[in-house]
């Protein structure tokens, strides 16, 4: 060996600190990229056994005629798009189609303006008073749907229930003490509707109430030193610093009330006739009442992808009234 060739390689080793490689760097660099993906795995494998799976198990079993039969069986066939093209002529689909859209701007709409006001409400009260208020939200909050809507049944139960003895005292709708709200198809829309946003306000209330905290009260002051009325000031600044929030709360709102079901279901069943079969409650009765469970899954994966058009409408404006602050 040359003596340039040696002091080349000295100068390599010696450039490698305690005595390492040159190259060790970029095997070490390699597993620092690796290791954020070995912490997330086990949650990831969760992920695609728990959401990923069902989501491909479902749209594979649109295309097929699963039903009772293969429950025991595992026998069946695959139609192709024979599923989606019973539902589109349905008149069934587009009546609950129509249903759940509007009932869902309703829930949209009443959760959020109840919702704002009682955040502005938080804004005036005194300290014990809005402690009261907010302790009573989070109960409101946390209680289950489900028990939930058992206690707003027995609110309105004909024969004993305390909205009808209440109506009744007013002596406006006559005697109403055996009024049954769920055979009605109106009446029950509203209970649900009640019930609902009920449900809802405590989130937006005090979601909004902590964007309301953050406002600088100099913005006001200023508004007030110009002659601007409460009212200006209100609709000029405040909702205008609250319209991220509020757009965050609409798209979550849409979201869980385009799928109500539980609230649905345990005070109507979707009746009468029919008149409260949202999507989601016409899903489970073609699926686990009628045993389509193919055709339900048609209508799941339609359901999901509507939801998604419009969830990404309020998802754009979002995004991009964030750009503008």
């Amino acid at each position: 060996m040359s003596s340039s060739t040696a002091t080349v390689a000295d100068e390599g080793v010696a450039a490698a600190p305690h005595g390492r490689r040159p190259h060790a760097p970029r095997r070490d660099t390699k597993r620092s990229r690796w290791a954020p993906l070995w912490l997330i795995s086990p949650a990831g494998i969760v992920m695609i056994i728990v959401i990923v799976a069902p989501i491909v198990f479902l749209v594979y079993t649109s295309f097929t005629d699963y039903d009772q039969r293969s429950l025991f069986t595992g026998a069946y066939d695959a139609v192709g798009l024979q599923q989606y093209t019973d539902i589109f002529s349905d008149p069934d689909f587009y009546r609950s189609l129509f249903l759940t859209l509007w009932f869902t701007a309703a829930m949209v709409l009443g959760s959020v303006v109840v919702g704002v006001a009682v955040s502005e409400l938080l804004t005036r009260l005194g300290t014990v008073m809005k402690y009261v208020v907010t302790v009573v939200l989070i109960f409101a909050w946390g209680m289950p749907n489900v028990a939930s809507s058992q206690v707003w049944n027995w609110l309105f139960q004909p024969g004993y229930g305390i909205v009808n003895w209440l109506l009744k005292q007013l002596h406006i709708f006559g005697d109403t003490t055996d009024l049954s709200w769920s055979n009605n198809k109106w009446l029950a829309l509203l209970c649900i509707w009640m019930l609902v946003v009920w449900q809802a306000v405590p989130f937006i209330a005090l979601t909004t109430y902590a964007a309301q905290t953050q406002i600088d009260p100099a913005y006001r002051e200023a508004a007030r030193i110009d002659g601007a009325s409460e009212r200006r000031i209100y609709f000029s600044i405040t909702l205008n610093f609250l319209k991220p929030t509020l757009l965050l709360i609409t798209v979550l709102s849409i979201i869980w009330d385009f799928n109500v079901f539980n609230q649905i279901w345990l005070i109507t069943q979707g009746g009468p006739d029919n008149g409260t079969a949202t999507l989601g409650v016409w899903t489970y009765m073609t699926a686990f009442t009628n045993f389509k469970i193919g055709t339900g899954a048609a209508i799941s994966v339609v359901t999901t992808v509507l939801l998604m058009v419009i969830s990404g409408f309020y998802v754009r404006r979002l995004l991009k009234s964030g750009e503008d602050l």
